[in-house]
Parts: structure tokens; sequence; C-alpha cells
């Protein structure tokens, strides 16, 4: 018995979660993160545990670790210089893209400049047929131009996409042999290595992405692996992934587009197991830190999957936890546009110099200074006694933008929260339509540092149920990526007609995916007990442009039962678009399959209800609605199974604090969570 680890660095803190194997409990911490020296703060925080907890690096038996190097690298656009090796008389992919405007109601909107420049792009003289049969071989000379003219350019790396590859791979293996024979030390990214799909654009972004990431993000983790070794920690990392699971750390060196969404998507799965143990059927996981608040829906403890979620200004086309992203978080930076009118985000203060009421050198404004100008915010230390928050400074900070509106600094403070909880209605309410829910059945699940402080308002404005709070939402998306399980996705794409005729083919797709997926959890991931396996068809009906993934079943394969796919196809279609036609033509596009071993899993201790009256710690006085109210103080460690209290309320615990508008009664149930219900 030893000690597992969850580690998950944020813009501000770099969170631990412990479990115990012996008894599934769980300790936790905080630390500042580092973003000026990376993996730096894991170091700290395991010298910490072993120093309060008395868990030596030795100790740890399992460590997994969640990671943004990859999407920061596309954000900040500094990775490595890649070519583009296309099929001759297609080279134009990356620039055509699909012909859509960032913004479609602006008509100044442009789309980004691609990854890879037109000037870098080569031509490959080959042609590979719709079917999978070679039309052209592949003409060597026109390879060896290719790296000639690319490494005449400066590229470190090109990425080979040729046309229908998806369908054949052949010919992208050959250029990547003639490159290995010709130089060794030039990194080739063949697209239907990346991920095989149809549609060359799609799964050239995919490709482009994960080639321009890989360096920094191997460099990054083999340093990571070194620090490790080198405190005592015996079993390799592993990497939590888009996808919510995890993967040995040698996998995510090369698979980089697989862990590009590591961080955020541990959160999500936290949140999920969370709702799931505790019975919360319907949640939205609300994750907010220093630079973002991250969106997930939550159903029957099952999160949503998707493809095509937003890296940067790109998407990605890999199965992932479908999260939205929003550029107001906890540091975000309020400031005003030239008209003068309040904005808050995108730029954030980060950890360094953070929100200026931590007296780090900060002294723009942020969302967290607003809740500390309106006494929301610091009445106890955050981060584990990391961070003193100090108002005077919070209110130096927003007087910049208070004098120029004519607003005192409590005014403004109250303006600045109002903004950022627009900014979060207006994509929440996007990610709600996409998955036709109605928020009125939902609660929040609240957790990293600044989602309990916000959670509340933006609840309010989305007439959601209400807020759920766990008792450490600090560091809930470290618990997730320690809960993870193995995990992993496959694809074969077919581009069939669904009538008779296709059983066979079917058939042998599902088994190559069943041996692939079977071999990776039992060879690479070391995983020896029964796997649980999920298949799933991108379906549509002929002449549709896009496909919709429908969940099947495999004996349906296995028993040639076209009729129930179809079926499902169009129960999917109707859950979806509110209509069907059970008579027209359906396409099955590509099979996908879903292998996960699970890992050992905590307990949530359940406490002995009481009854009475919450604690009052003491009464404070809150800017709220345009005018001083005293407002009671809760400390979280006061609470018992069966308190109740009513907004407005603040409630302080180590690592972060929960602030209650007036309009909701709270309970604490049996598990600790905070039950904060909407009365309306």
């Amino acid at each position: 018995m030893g000690f597992r680890v969850g580690v998950d660095v944020g813009g501000s803190f770099t969170d631990f979660a412990i479990l115990d194997e012996s008894d599934q409990s769980v300790r936790t911490l905080k630390v500042l993160s580092r973003p000026d020296e990376p993996g730096a703060e894991v170091i700290k925080g395991l010298t910490t545990i072993e120093a309060e907890y008395g868990i030596s690096p030795s100790d740890i038996s399992y460590f997994t670790h969640g990671t943004t190097v990859g999407v920061n690298t596309v954000i900040q656009r500094n990775g490595i210089k890649l070519a583009l090796f296309a099929t001759r008389n297609f080279e134009d992919v990356l620039e055509l893209a699909r012909l859509k405007i960032p913004q479609i109601h602006n008509l100044l909107s442009k789309r980004p400049e691609p990854l890879i420049s037109r000037d870098r792009v080569f031509s490959i003289d080959e042609r590979m047929g719709p079917d999978g049969h070679p039309l052209l071989a592949v003409d060597r000379g026109s390879v060896e131009q290719a790296l000639a003219a690319a490494r005449a350019a400066g590229c470190e790396g090109a990425v080979v996409s040729l046309l229908h590859s998806y369908r054949n791979p052949a010919h992208e293996a050959e250029v990547k042999a003639i490159a290995a024979e010709l130089v060794p030390d030039f990194p080739i990214f063949p697209t239907a290595e990346i991920w095989p799909i149809i549609r060359e654009y799609e799964r050239t972004i995919t490709a482009t992405i994960s080639g321009y990431v890989q360096p920094k993000v191997e460099h990054y983790l083999t340093r990571f692996e070194q620090a490790l070794e080198g405190l005592g920690v015996v079993p390799k990392p592993r990497i939590t992934r888009s996808n919510g699971g995890v993967m040995s750390v040698a996998q995510a060196k090369t698979q980089c587009v697989q862990m590009i969404l590591s961080g955020t998507a541990s959160g999500v799965i936290g949140a999920s197991y969370l709702a799931k143990t505790c019975g919360f059927p319907a949640v939205m996981s609300f994750d907010v830190g220093g630079t973002s608040a991250d969106v997930a829906v939550i159903v029957d403890g099952q999160p949503q999957y998707g493809v095509g979620e937003l890296i940067g200004d790109f998407q990605i086309h890999v199965p992932t936890v479908s999260v939205s992203s929003i550029g107001q978080g906890g540091g975000s930076i309020a400031w005003l546009d030239e008209l003068g009118i309040l904005k808050v985000g995108p730029d954030s203060a980060g950890s360094r110099p953070g929100p200026a009421c931590f007296g780090r050198g900060g002294e723009r404004p942020t969302l967290t200074d607003a809740f500390a100008a309106t006494g929301f915010v610091g009445h106890s230390d955050l981060g584990y006694n990391a961070i003193s928050v100090d108002r005077s400074l919070a209110e130096k900070a927003i007087d910049t933008v208070a004098r120029p509106l004519g607003l005192s600094v409590q005014e403004a403070a109250e303006q600045i929260i109002r903004v950022a909880v627009s900014g979060m209605y207006t994509d929440t309410s996007g990610l709600v339509s996409r998955f036709g829910v109605d928020p009125r059945d939902f609660y929040f699940l609240a957790f990293g540092g600044a989602g309990p402080m916000t959670a509340c308002f933006l609840a309010r404005e989305l007439n959601m149920k209400g807020v759920i709070v766990p008792p450490t939402p600090g560091v809930l998306s470290a618990l997730g990526g320690l809960i993870a399980d193995l995990r992993s996705d496959f694809i074969k794409t077919l581009y069939e007609d669904l009538e008779a005729g296709i059983e066979d083919s079917l058939r042998a797709a599902y088994d190559d995916l069943r041996t692939r997926a079977i071999g990776w959890l039992r060879d690479d991931q070391g995983y020896e007990d029964a796997p649980v396996i999920s298949c799933s068809a991108d379906m549509r009906y002929r002449g549709q442009s896009f496909e919709i993934e429908t969940p099947i079943e495999a004996t349906w394969i296995e028993a040639g039962d076209l009729e129930a796919i179809a079926s499902a196809f169009h129960d999917r279609h109707q859950q979806l678009f509110d209509h069907q036609d059970r008579t027209a033509p359906v396409q099955l596009i590509s099979l996908k399959l879903v292998i996960s071993g699970a890992t050992p899993k905590p307990t949530f201790p359940e406490q002995e209800k009481r009854t009475g009256q919450a604690p009052v710690a003491r009464h404070v006085p809150v800017f709220l609605g345009g005018s001083e109210v005293q407002v009671p103080l809760y400390n979280r460690t006061d609470l018992f199974y069966g308190a109740a209290f009513t907004g407005p309320a603040i409630v302080a615990q180590a690592d972060c604090t929960t602030c209650i508008p007036g309009g909701f009664d709270i309970e604490v149930d049996r598990f600790g969570n905070l039950i904060i219900a909407s009365k309306s």
C-alpha cells in the first residue's frame, strides 16, 4: 500500500490530491505556480507533502499530471517551425480551411494565420484514390525536393498530409520512410498516424497542432520525469489526456494532440465522479481558475464528449471532453476600451504578479480584486495560507477604472463582477444550446480557486437550480486526474451505405479496432483486469455534409443487425434536431471504439446528521446591490451535515471562498457538500 498523487498545474496555483491506498482517504495541497520555471511547483509541492504529511516521494505508488504546456504553446504560437508536404494541387488545405470567419456577425472578422505559412508548403507527386487504391505512386524525387526545400527554409519538422490517407496510409508511410533514410533527425508527422479521419483540413490541422507542440511537450515531460526520479519517485508518471483518461508519459511525448486539453479534462472527470458518487443527476461543472472558466455538461455522472474543441485559434478533431473555455477567471484584468466601456479579460494577471490584492506586485484590477473590494473575499488566507488578501491594494487598483467611469471603488467593483458574469453567461448559454439541455434542471458544480466565488452570480442569471460546492473545491481538478481511468480512442473510416453487404467489412473493422485497443491497454499500459469497451459510429443521411456520433452496441455489429444501427441513428438525429426520416438512406462514415481500464477511486466519508443553525463566525460589511450590508461569514470547517442558512452569506475555507448573494437557501449534505438552492 502506498499513496497515489494527482497534480494539476494552473495559471495561479498548482493543486495536489493525495489518495491513501490503505483507507481511500484524500489529502490536498496548493502551492503557487511557477510559469517562469515549469516543474518547480511540483517539486515544491512534493517536498511540502513530505514535511506536512510525512509522505516521502518513495511512498508514492502512482502519479498523474495534468499540464497546459501543449495548449499554451498553440495559444502563444511558439511551437516549432513546421513544413507541410501535401499532394500536388492540394497545397492550400490550411489556407482554405473551412472558409469560415471566426465571428459570423462581424464583417471585419479575419481568420487566423495558419500555423504553417503557405511558403512552407511543398508538393508531393502521388495520388491515392478515394477507395484506398493507389492511382499514382509516390515520386521519390518530389519527396527529396520537398525535404531539401523545407530544410533550406529553416523548418524543424514536417506534417505529411496526402489525399485519402484515411483510407490507405501507405503513401504517407512511404514519405516518412524516405525522410528517415535521408534526414533521420528531421521529425515527420503523417496525418494518418496522428488521427486518420475523413476530410483533409480536419485531419491536417489536427496533425499540425500535434507536431507543432511535440518538441516542447517532449522536453517538458522529459524534464518532469527526471525531476521526479531525482526526488525518488519510483513509478513513471501518467498524463491526463483530452478524452478524460490517462496515458503513459511515453505515449504523451509522441501523441501530443491526445493530451493537449490535459488539465481541462481532469476537472470534468473529478466533477463527474463526485456528481455520480453523491447522487447529482444533472450538473454543469464550473471550473474557474486564474485565467479562464471551463464549463461542461454532466448527465448521470457522465461527461459529454465531442470533437472540434477550440485550441487557441484552431479546432482539433480528436475525441475530447466537451468543455467551453471562457476568457474570464479570477485573475482576468478589468480595463476600459477606447470608448470608455468596461471590459473584463481575456488578459489575466496569472500567478505572477497575480491580482493586486495578493500583494505580489500586481497593479491592474482583476475580478478577484473586485470581490475583495466589495468585501466578499479577504476574510481568510487563500491557497492554504499561500496568499494573504490586502483589500486596500484591490481598492487602489480598481480606482484606476472607477475614476474615469465616475463611480466609487465599490460601485466599479460591482460592475466588474457584472461584466465578467455577463461574459460567462454568453458562452455558457451557447454550451446549453449545443447539448439541448434546460439550465433550470441543472446545478453548477463549482470548483477551482474562483469557481465558488462566482458560481452563484452566474447561476442566478441562467435561472439554474443552484450551485453545489464540494468540500475541497480548490483541488478537484487534481483529484480528477488522480481517479481518471486508463482510456483511449480508436477510429476506422469506412464510408459505406448502411445496407446489406457491409456486414463483413463492419465486423472486420470492429475486430481490428478491438485488437488494437486491447493491445494498447495490455501491452502499452500494463493493465491486466477486464476492460470496458464501448462503440459508436459517425453516421448521416445520404446527402448531408456532416455526420453525428451515435452510440451502438458491439452485439449489433457481430450479429450484422444493420436495422438496429440505423434505428439508433434515427433516434439520435431526433434527439439533436427534433426530426428524423426512417425512409432515408443512411451512411456509416467511421466506426469508433473506446477502451478503458478502471483505476482505484477514493471514498467520500459520510457525516452524521446534526440539528441546529450553522455557527456564524462573524458578520462582515459587503457592498451588494448598490449599498453596504452586513453579511454572515461561516467557516467551512464549522459546517456539519444538516446545517442550514440563507444568503447573502460567505463561506471561507483554506482553498477558496464561496460568495453567495441573496435569493439562495444553503444546506450541507451528508458528504459535506454545500447545496446552494435558488429560491426562485
